[in-house]
């Protein structure tokens, strides 16, 4: 019998692999939705499954439900929401207080409305209830009424000049319904862009114009055809209410200060318009130097904020799983240092469970960048601890703040190749991944270690690898000629080491769903050192044995752990991480490629270097970005070219853009904050929307022209006319996305620079419209003039003749 001549074991595969949870002995079990599934409804039935379960367990076994990721989800959905309905209720009080309450109140109904046709859409477009798309509703909140504004002060006006409802609307909506119609257009083609921009940051926020354009298109819809149908039915109020009281007070004293003090000032900007004109140019010059002299950074992605924080080592390939262990133990000790020192401080626990993997590292391979869940990591000289934090709303200090002070605890691993710490749900890479490229592999350690020494040397640079890793030693086998008299091959010989070491496949077992393999080898005792290869005897094909010694040699060396290829050279990237509060990696970057790099280079001749990680996507997604953007300028010149009738007035119109940039980059200095890709979002949507209001101030201003024989009367009266839904669209875009912009919870930290550069943009362009735009109007005028005076002899040649800054149909 088998039993007679051997040991049977019947048990799980040989592996260098355990967990430890809250430090005891544990076994994982991850659990995915798949397609449409919810991940609330899985984690709600995931946990309805431990409450039910755990009764049951024997003494010493328990459920713990581990990294659920739905308690993130709604805890930034609750933030979301929040903001949405506090930004919801300061639009109503805006509009509420400078409009008639019941006109205040149909157009807030375009706030339903377009949200609803929007999550109506959401299904076919691919998009899902989540913090991306949540924070789209929010930073359209404010925009979707502003076409309802126009709309209805416009009709309202109407009615209030001759008492008639129906005929108010009808003629307030036919009006005013061209330049809202285009003024949806330029938004939309501003949005259009932020679609197609490449890489990983296009892929996750091009949710953003998914969601906004349709808001933007039914509430298009909502303010021609539904509000003015609305509004014709409000009857004239008998009686004054405290409520009507107080909206007139505000009402009135907005037409005191249009009288008072807009008025004035726009007839002194009139007068002097070059001036005026020095003076908005002189803003937009003193702003780019202020951000060519670091008055405001750009940092590309900031960190996101995470209930999880994770450390990866990684040893030398071929190190024994307890020395793995004994360095995994040091990151422990760090962790268990920092809950230490957080709880004397604070009073409270920030960490509510701890997890230990030795030859693994399930953190890593799932959240490792633009790869994870592409990397099987186990091995015995791979270790990771993760650690659960207190949610987000519940603790004082950042995870990336937690994870320094976790870095500086744990200090030094000497024995380790690689250490990285990790605080963020998503990166789209290193702040710092340099790629040299070459033949030579001596060479390109040698750079390597170069650039690493020079990496080292700055403030704030930490975490700084490469990606060589030298492979497990190995012993490579020969034969000696003694072998082949007897019969022996250098096949022979290694497969009879195999066999004896690794095991030889005897048959497979079904058992169950599982698949059992019977593996025939030595035991554990007799196969774990050098000694007991050399004590091997070799099985000759006669049937005799020989001693291992006698047939074989024996080549110590190391293998390669992979192989990097880039256009058939040896790649070797050399990495690091950035503490943005002490410098940034644009600075770092300019640095090396300036000066390091080429100093680098020139001592190693036929290496060349390329830039990836943070650097690479950033390239990638400013430069699609930055293309989308001329499109959208050449769709919003082309649309606003169409309605007005002309080329020059279009170039009035966009000269509000410059501006709006200006008020988005005064913002984020107001608020202490980095200009991010987020806020490039932002700026890219801003120029669709600072656009709006300068195009209904220069179609009214065409069409007083045509009622005035004197150009300054047609500008002050369009001016006058505008000033109240021109602020009201600005306030209510601001107000809009002030709670999202002041909320203090790290939930929504890296949203709100796309918050700010829309709603100070629009604030900032509010000015520039009501005060440059008419100033510009008249400056174009004058050179006109001055060109027919040069070109003619005299002024006007022809009253006939057509004007390209008065196109025909204005008066329409």
């Amino acid at each position: 019998e088998l039993g007679e001549v051997a040991r049977v074991v019947d048990g799980f595969a040989e592996t260098d692999q355990f967990a430890l949870f809250d430090a005891d002995p544990t076994v994982l079990i991850s659990i995915f939705r798949t397609g449409d599934q919810s991940a609330l409804e899985i984690a709600a039935a995931v946990h309805d499954y431990v409450e039910r379960t755990r009764p049951g367990l024997p003494e010493g076994i328990s459920l713990t439900v581990w990294q659920d990721q739905s308690t993130i989800l709604l805890a930034r959905l609750g933030t979301m929401f929040r903001n949405g309905l506090t930004g919801f209720v300061l639009v109503f009080l805006v509009l509420a207080l400078f409009l008639e309450l019941r006109l205040a109140f149909w157009v807030s109904l375009g706030i339903p409305i377009s949200f609803l046709g929007a999550i109506m859409l959401m299904p076919g477009a691919d998009v899902t209830v989540n913090v991306i798309s949540l924070f789209a509703f929010i930073l359209v909140l404010g925009i979707v009424v502003d076409d309802a504004i126009i709309v209805g002060e416009n009709v309202y006006a109407h009615q209030e000049e001759h008492g008639e409802g129906l005929r108010g609307s009808i003629e307030g909506g036919r009006e005013i319904a061209t330049p809202v119609i285009f003024a949806v257009l330029t938004t939309v083609a501003a949005f259009m862009p932020l679609m197609f921009v490449p890489g990983l940051m296009g892929k996750v926020f091009r949710v953003i114009p998914l969601v906004v354009i349709p808001c933007l298109l039914f509430s298009l819809v909502e303010s021609l055809w539904i509000l003015p149908a609305h509004l014709s039915h409000i009857p004239k109020r008998r009686r004054n209410g405290p409520l009507r009281r107080l909206q007139q007070r505000f009402a009135n004293g907005l037409k005191l200060f249009i009288r008072r003090v807009y008025r004035p000032v726009l007839e002194l900007g009139l007068q002097w318009r070059y001036t005026t004109a020095a003076v908005g140019v002189s803003t937009l010059i003193v702003t780019g130097g202020m951000v060519l002299g670091g008055w405001t950074n750009f940092h590309f992605f900031p960190t996101m904020e995470a209930d999880f924080i994770a450390a990866s080592i990684t040893m030398r390939q071929g190190t024994p799983v307890s020395e793995t262990a004994a360095a995994v133990r040091k990151l422990e000790l760090g962790a268990e240092r920092v809950r230490r020192e957080l709880v004397e401080e604070t009073g409270e626990d920030y960490f509510r469970h701890t997890f230990t993997a030795v030859g693994d590292q399930p953190m890593a391979a799932r959240e490792g960048g633009p790869l994870a869940g592409m990397i099987n990591a186990t091995a015995p000289h791979l270790g990771e601890v993760a650690v659960e934090l207190l949610p987000s709303q519940a603790r004082a200090l950042s995870s990336e703040q937690v994870v320094n002070r976790w870095r500086e605890a744990t200090g030094a691993i000497p024995e380790a190749v690689d250490v990285s710490f990790n605080a963020s749900i998503m990166a789209p890479g290193d702040d710092i991944d340099v790629m040299l490229v070459g033949s030579d592999m001596d060479r390109l350690r040698a750079a390597a270690a170069d650039v690493k020494a020079e990496l080292a040397g700055y403030t704030g640079v930490y975490s700084i690898a490469d990606s060589f890793r030298a492979g497990k030693r190995e012993m490579k086998l020969g034969i000696k000629p003694a072998a082949e008299t007897l019969g022996l091959t250098l096949g022979d010989l290694g497969r009879q080491v195999r066999q004896a070491f690794y095991g030889e496949e005897a048959q497979r077992i079904q058992r169950g769903r599982d698949d059992i393999r019977v593996m025939v080898r030595y035991p554990l005792e007799d196969r774990r050192s050098l000694g007991d290869l050399e004590n091997m005897r070799i099985r000759t094909p006669d049937g005799g044995e020989v001693p291992f010694g006698q047939v074989a040699e024996v080549d110590p060396g190391r293998g390669f752990a992979s192989i990097k290829r880039v256009d058939r050279n040896r790649a070797v990237n050399v990495t690091a991480s950035v503490d943005e509060t002490v410098t940034t990696s644009g600075a770092v970057l300019a640095d090396l490629q300036n000066r390091v790099l080429p100093e680098v280079l020139a001592r190693h001749q036929g290496v060349r270097y390329v830039f990836e990680g943070v650097q690479a996507e950033q390239i990638d997604a400013v430069g699609g970005l930055q293309s989308g953007f001329l499109i959208a300028l050449l769709a919003i010149f082309a649309l606003l070219a169409v309605p007005l009738k002309s080329y020059l007035q279009p170039l009035i119109i966009m000269g509000a853009i410059p501006f709006g940039l200006v008020g988005a980059i005064w913002g984020h200095m107001i608020m202490g904050l980095n200009v991010s890709f987020m806020s490039m979002f932002g700026l890219v949507a801003l120029s669709g929307v600072v656009v709006n209001d300068s195009l209904v101030m220069v179609t009214f201003i065409n069409r007083k022209r045509a009622l005035h024989t004197d150009l300054n009367t047609a500008i002050r009266e369009a001016g006058v006319a505008r000033f109240r839904p021109i602020l009201l669209t600005s306030l209510t875009t601001f107000f809009g996305l002030l709670p999202l912009m002041l909320e203090r919870s790290v939930d929504a930290a890296f949203l709100q620079p796309m918050a700010v550069s829309l709603a100070f943009g629009v604030v900032f362009a509010t000015f520039i419209t009501l005060m440059l735009v008419p100033t510009a109007y008249l400056i174009v005028e004058d050179i006109r003039r001055l060109a027919r005076k040069l070109a003619f002899g005299h002024g006007e040649p022809d009253s006939g003749a057509p004007s390209p800054l008065d196109p025909d149909g204005a008066a329409s």
